[in-house]
């Protein structure tokens, strides 16, 4: 049985082009036509949710994501349309709404219980238990202008958790607390799965989004792009429309100065040098389905194309390459000398592959060097950092790299 369902949903906000903001601008504003420009936030989005089913809603910054919660949360209106609502609707979508600084934990509980529609019955009943799951059982009568923000947040967090919802509506609450808070709040997540609470979640943690929800909601800009497994919709998002410009090499020739992959640099500040003897012509990036991309799930497949021209026949060329952090710290580096790929020569135009099984870097933005060298590290033709891809997150470990480990009890 669906219990949210929205048809045909549509959400536009009129953007004044002037701000009258004095009652003189108001008075000879009244002369005149106020001129607008109509932003559309929604357009014909469908779905239903499922009773007990975990939906997910991804997209980028300005997708439409929040907007959409809020309609369902029944906070905003539609410009047209219809929802559709069978259960109680729980809405965690701003924490903290109604926290008053010079109020103590303890009363700002009871506000915020208030707001959240608990009882007084159950808001007494359940201030020691929101206190502890926030870990502030020592400044239950501080006043909350001294607390942190992430203290503020966690208690938010824990008096929301404290409510019996039949439809949760959530919004990047996983972004809140440190790594152990959030590893409760995760454990509440999957309490409420089991208990068969219907949650609409909204996140850019895609890690989260894939552990946790059984179909997922795409939206691009204010449309809606795909609906299905959360698999796809991921590769969808991850894989779909972008720019597949990597980057634009800068020539820096420098003749015959020795280096090597890792270390060295040129003596004069640029990022490619060598002679040329063997041209690299382009460096393309392909993901799992054999498209150009420069943005990969972590652990998906990817493969690095070399194109190259050889003005002459050239003997015994290496070809190489190394990952670098945005900060320039070195992830990783090889070539085919050191996986003992033997190429007698080249001569012409042509591609050599690297392809990665799978990608080991967890999260962020990557800078990719790329060479063709001799056996004695004379560099034909050095591409230093110039092409770059993201890496989106599909775990919920911390760092730059997976390490393959596991715990034993």
């Amino acid at each position: 049985m669906s219990v949210i369902k929205v048809q045909e949903l549509e959400k536009s906000f009129r953007i004044p082009h002037e701000k009258r903001t004095t009652l003189f601008e108001t008075l000879t504003g009244m002369f005149k036509p106020e001129s607008y420009e109509v932003f559309n936030a929604l357009k014909d989005i469908n779905f239903d949710v499922k009773e007990g089913e975990f939906f997910g809603i991804i997209g980028e910054n300005g997708s439409g994501k929040s907007t959409l919660l809020k309609i369902i949360a029944g906070i905003l209106y539609p410009s047209s349309g219809e929802v559709h609502i069978r259960k109680r609707v729980t809405p965690f979508l701003e924490l903290g709404v109604g926290f008053q600084s010079d109020m103590t934990a303890v009363e700002n509980i009871k506000t915020y219980g208030t707001i959240m529609g608990m009882s007084k019955h159950d808001i007494r009943s359940r201030t020691d238990d929101i206190l502890e799951f926030a870990g502030l059982e020592k400044f239950r009568d501080a006043k909350l202008k001294n607390f942190s923000s992430g203290m503020q947040v966690r208690l938010a967090f824990s008096t929301a958790i404290q409510t019996d919802p039949e439809i949760l509506l959530m919004d990047e609450v996983l972004a809140v607390g440190d790594m152990d808070f959030q590893q409760k709040c995760l454990d509440v997540l999957n309490n409420y799965r089991k208990e068969g609470v219907t949650i609409v979640f909204v996140s850019h943690d895609l890690g989260a989004v894939r552990r946790f929800c059984d179909r997922t909601l795409l939206l691009h800009k204010g449309e809606q792009i795909a609906l299905g497994s959360t698999a796809e919709v991921i590769d969808r998002y991850v894989y779909g429309d972008q720019d597949k410009s990597i980057s634009e090499p800068v020539s820096c020739v420098v003749e015959n100065d020795p280096v090597i992959l890792t270390d060295e640099q040129p003596p004069v500040a640029c990022s490619r040098w060598g002679d040329q003897k063997i041209e690299i012509s382009n460096v393309e990036l392909y993901d799992k389905f054999g498209n150009l991309s420069n943005r990969f799930n972590s652990f998906d497949a990817m493969t690095i194309r070399i194109m190259y021209h050889a003005h002459k026949k050239v003997f015994d060329p290496v070809f190489g390459i190394a990952l670098y952090s945005e900060k320039g710290e070195n992830v990783y580096g090889t070539n085919t000398e050191l996986k003992e790929i033997e190429i007698d020569s080249v001569e012409g135009q042509g591609h050599i592959d690297l392809k990665i099984e799978s990608i080991s870097l967890l999260s962020g933005r990557f800078l990719l060097t790329v060479a063709i060298h001799s056996r004695r590290h004379e560099p034909y033709d050095w591409h230093d950092k110039l092409y770059h891809f993201d890496v989106i997150p599909t775990s919920r470990d911390a760092g730059i790299f997976n390490v393959p480990c596991k715990w034993i009890i």
